[in-house]
């Protein structure tokens, strides 16, 4: 089969694109892991050598940042029940990000802090961890701290994060603030709420949740959640309704520059960390993409693949909640034991398909975009992008940001991970070329006509301890 790049016709006189298939040689490191893979001694994180660049307010330039980079938990002064928390979840230090991040979070007076930074770097650790420093533990049905996330599955997770980093202080209290949870008779008694801002609003608007003490605001995922076209208006009003002087920290691991420019206003005089755009993609996944005959021929492709998802637990992303549906009855038809999960089902039936898919009783997931954000199975070893990422008026661009994130569902926390994104057509090559250009990834070809080489290609990376960002799979023998 030839492969795409010259299956397309160019415009006549242009010049000839670089194919997303270029493939560059690379290492596997080996490291040592304990039995579930989780990567011992460090931060337990992708303590990878990147460069995290700091933008200091004027505030904190004046006064040089005395705390600067802490390389111990023990040098930020955290209290010795955070602390402990910390150790029992395997972070024996900082995170780069976390490095530079931490001190000035927790700085006095606090500062707003903007942080940019790729998925498994510890953002959630470094927010849980500022919460639990400033919260009162004498007022456990206080609300002191608010979380907004973009849906109910990361405000439950991050809820799940601030119980286990706050197992060992005394009197913590932590409460999803989600549709369905709080009864409408009944007031928000938590030291600490994560929720979905919507359903913040609307406590806020009944009096059911008493903002008056909130000392912390946390975005998630805040690139998505200060979209102007998305949920960015009632995550203003949200904040008008909280008290002037709340400390904001806003955490994505992408900021388009029109949202970064919102953000600056959104959280003034914010600290800011980011990380270079050639280092945002994850380091622990091997990026690949399958070169499909035809649109009609990707569904039997993915059944072919189907042998490989189950090796450790997998995601495939669809472009919308019928096509996930229609997969999943294709696939259960077939002989083949797969989930659906997307926003067309109820929040107590999503909330118990999560639960399975992380427990393992489920090992393959088909969704949407709703998934794509934040959501953290250690056991993912596979993000298949069925359909490439697009945004704007009837798809017409591709979609990084989202790429980005969906990809992040695995290799996480120093694990393997292999990405293989579909594609069929004109449109999706030159959307998911786009991708790789702006991320600069050496993208590993698959086709199926070659099923021995491309289950091989699959196979090592997932076997292998640990990979890294230009590892090929195809360079070795």
């Amino acid at each position: 089969m030839a492969d795409l790049a010259s299956r397309i016709t160019k415009p006549e006189g242009a010049e000839a694109e670089t194919a997303p298939a270029q493939e560059t040689t690379g290492t596997v490191e080996d490291a040592q892991t304990d039995g579930a893979g989780q990567i011992l001694g460090g931060s337990g994180l992708q303590d990878v050598n990147y460069d995290v660049e700091v933008s200091l307010n004027e505030i904190q330039r004046d006064q040089q940042n005395p705390l600067g980079s802490a390389h111990t938990f023990q040098e930020l002064g955290l209290p010795n029940e955070v602390l402990n928390g910390l150790m029992a979840m395997s972070f024996q230090k900082p995170s780069k990000v976390q490095e530079k991040a931490l001190p000035l979070m927790l700085a006095d007076p606090p500062m707003n802090m903007i942080a940019q930074s790729q998925s498994g770097t510890g953002k959630t650790a470094a927010f849980v961890t500022t919460i639990l420093s400033r919260i009162d533990f004498t007022k456990p049905e206080q609300p002191q701290a608010l979380v907004l996330a973009p849906s109910r599955e990361l405000a439950r997770q991050i809820q799940g994060v601030v119980q286990t980093i706050g197992q060992f202080c005394g009197n913590l209290v932590v409460e999803a603030a989600i549709p369905g949870n709080i009864a409408r008779d009944s007031r928000v008694k938590a030291s600490v709420v994560t929720g979905t801002p919507g359903t913040v609003m609307d406590l806020i608007r009944r009096r059911q949740f008493d903002v008056s003490q909130l000392k912390v605001l946390v975005i998630d995922e805040a690139d998505n959640m200060l979209d102007l076209q998305g949920l960015g208006e009632q995550c203003a009003r949200v904040k008008n309704m909280l008290p002037p002087t709340i400390q904001i920290l806003l955490f994505s691991a992408t900021f388009p520059d029109v949202v970064l420019r919102y953000a600056t206003n959104f959280a003034p005089q914010a600290n800011q960390i980011k990380l270079k755009v050639q280092e945002l993609t994850v380091r622990g996944i091997s990026q690949m993409f399958m070169d499909c005959p035809s649109e009609v021929e990707k569904y039997s492709i993915l059944c072919s693949l189907y042998g490989l998802m189950n090796i450790g637990s997998s995601i495939i992303f669809v472009k919308t909640r019928e096509s996930a549906s229609e997969i999943q009855k294709r696939m259960e038809a077939d002989g083949h034991k797969v989930t659906a999960l997307h926003g067309a089902f109820e929040g107590s039936s999503r909330d118990a398909l999560l639960d399975e898919f992380r427990q393992g009783r489920s090992k393959v997931l088909i969704t949407t975009n709703v998934l794509a954000r934040g959501i953290d199975v250690s056991s993912v070893s596979m993000v298949i992008n069925y359909d490439v990422p697009m945004k704007g008026p009837g798809e017409r661009e591709a979609d990084p940001e989202t790429y980005l994130h969906r990809i992040g569902r695995t290799g996480r926390f120093g694990r393997v991970g292999v990405s293989i994104t579909f594609i069929y057509d004109k449109k999706s090559y030159e959307a998911l070329q786009y991708i790789a250009a702006k991320y600069d990834i050496d993208l590993i070809r698959l086709v199926p006509d070659d099923w021995d080489n491309t289950e091989k290609k699959v196979q090592r990376v997932i076997k292998s301890s640990r990979a890294q960002a230009g590892f090929n799979p195809s360079a070795r023998t």
